[in-house]
């Protein structure tokens, strides 16, 4: 029986046997120096619309969460609470008189009957769309409080129901209109924060993202729910006290000056908003100019 040759040279008869891989400089040289940047290679970049940036993101249909966990259930408490209070102060700062549909039925009557619909529509579905997770509902709700409270410029505040006196009381009615704008406000910030917690918690609870000291970062969002909030009502309270504020500092040079400013009916009207604007503008500026968000930064740095 013939046993086969171990010698297998005649396998590479005719072909040339390397070492080593062909040389992957002498390959690039080889290829063209084109300077074309391919197509595929750059990313497509999408500004968000106005509506996008008020909701945080893009109104799809309709988002799919998993069950709230305990942070998006707080602030959906909150957003509910905001809501009540922001309801029944609507109806109040916000009379028929001097709103649009007032104007276009000219019956004092209907327009109180549109605007307490209006504003049960806003409540109602900004506490669907809160509860529901629904970008949809809130951008209503939304919509809706701005409806409400389009007015015709005014020198004066007035209220559908004045129950405590605040009418009487210059102070406390800019008290009263200063909280209502900080509830407004807070109110859209709750309520985007309940959609975008609960993406982050979604994508962190089905492993498509890893966000490290989430606790860190919950801390530092119910400590800007506290600052914040107080931080735009003092320079709401500048802007509405202007007629205020600027007597004051008059009163230093000439005190007829002062009290001419006091009596005066500009100062309470949209002028003297646009007077305390102004000067709100102006601290904020200075303390930019100072530099005091790097030095505010720079300390906590230091602190942790």
């Amino acid at each position: 029986m013939a046993t086969k040759s171990g010698d297998t040279s005649h396998l590479y008869d005719g072909k040339t046997v390397r070492s080593a891989a062909p040389s992957r400089k002498k390959l690039a040289a080889k290829g063209s120096a084109g300077t074309d940047i391919p197509k595929d290679a750059i990313p497509q970049v999408e500004v968000p619309s106005f509506i996008e940036s008020l909701l945080g993101g893009p109104v799809v249909p309709k988002m799919k969460f998993l069950p709230a966990e305990k942070m998006v259930q707080n602030l959906q408490l909150g957003t509910y609470g905001i809501l009540i209070a922001l309801g029944i102060l609507t109806y109040i700062v916000t009379p028929a008189v001097g709103t649009i549909w007032f104007t276009l039925f000219g019956s004092l009557t209907a327009a109180n009957i549109l605007q307490l619909f209006i504003v049960i529509g806003a409540v109602g579905c900004g506490f669907w769309g809160t509860m529901a997770r629904d970008a949809r509902f809130l951008l209503g709700s939304y919509i809706l409080f701005i409806l409400s409270v389009m007015r015709f410029a005014s020198s004066k505040v007035s209220l559908s129901q004045d129950l405590f006196g605040f009418a009487d009381n210059d102070f406390l009615l800019t008290i009263l209109v200063v909280v209502y704008a900080v509830l407004l406000v807070m109110y859209f910030e709750l309520s985007n924060g309940v959609l975008r917690f609960s993406m982050l918690d979604t994508s962190m609870r089905t492993r498509e993202v890893y966000v490290m000291n989430v606790k860190k970062i919950i801390s530092k969002y119910h400590r800007s729910l506290v600052i914040n909030p107080l931080i735009a009502g003092t320079l709401a309270m500048m802007v509405l006290s202007a007629n205020t504020i600027l007597p004051a500092i008059v009163r230093l040079f000439s005190e007829q000056m002062a009290q001419r400013m006091e009596e005066s009916v500009e100062l309470i009207s949209v002028y003297g908003v646009a007077l305390g604007t102004l000067f709100v503008f102006l601290v904020v500026g200075g303390l930019f100019a100072l530099d005091l968000p790097t030095h505010l930064q720079s300390w906590r740095e230091k602190r942790d």
